[in-house]
């Protein structure tokens, strides 16, 4: 089966590099963000189509799958990448500002892999990958609301990489244990390896999405050599 790639939350960052890479490994490569102006070089470069979405609307969500369905096919891998964090003291976090981290970080998380799934069931499987972080598996101080969407998107994970697995679904939640390095974001000189490769990032995902049915993963880590953890 050709491999159709659905990447939500696409930028110029790990999305970037996955997008790449799978479009190198011969995959047609569809890309999602709430803004797609600033996808129009990435989609030149590799051939993929872009589309709109806000992940936190439902009917956002089944537009978006009935509008890739229509263009380029039925996804059979799916990328959810989407957060959105807000810092401060706990007493003083606006209650929005933490509704709005939940919706876009687990909530559209939800609707995604729920549009998702039902289309891979009758695909008759799939692959459906999420983008963790530090804040997954650890609470620090000041950010609490990110700490809250990534816990839960880890556990949408987890539970439906156990219910889905039996129907030839594949569902795997990376911890992103580090900062991503960037045009904007760069290691410094004298500690050059504190910094993920976003393109190096990509070929862990890559190799889960090409674990064999016996062997499948459904969280890695990754983090530079320096990171204590």
């Amino acid at each position: 089966m050709s491999k159709i790639a659905l990447i939500v939350g696409a930028g110029s960052g790990l999305s970037a590099s996955l997008a790449r890479l799978f479009a190198q490994e011969g995959m047609t490569v569809a890309l999602a963000a709430r803004r797609v102006d600033k996808l129009s070089q990435l989609e030149s470069e590799i051939g993929a189509s872009s589309f709109a979405c806000d992940v936190s609307k439902p009917e956002d969500v089944q537009q978006l799958f009935n509008d890739v369905e229509s263009r380029v096919g039925s996804p059979n891998v799916v990328v959810y990448n989407p957060s959105w964090r807000v810092n401060g003291p706990f007493v003083d976090i606006n209650p929005a500002d933490v509704e709005k981290a939940l919706d876009i970080t687990a909530y559209g998380g939800f609707l995604v892999a729920q549009a998702a799934a039902k289309r891979m069931l009758n695909l008759g499987g799939g692959t459906i990958l999420f983008t963790g972080a530090s804040a997954s598996i650890k609470g620090y101080p000041r950010s609490a609301p990110f700490a809250m969407g990534k816990f839960a998107l880890r556990g949408l994970a987890q539970s439906i990489a156990r219910e889905l697995a039996p129907q030839n679904i594949h569902v795997a939640h990376f911890v992103i244990d580090g900062g991503i390095a960037s045009a904007e974001r760069t290691a410094s000189a004298d500690n050059p390896d504190s910094m993920l490769d976003p393109d190096a990032i990509a070929q862990t995902y890559l190799h889960i999405l090409r674990q064999p049915r016996s062997a499948w993963t459904w969280e890695v880590e990754l983090r530079p050599w320096v990171e204590k953890f």
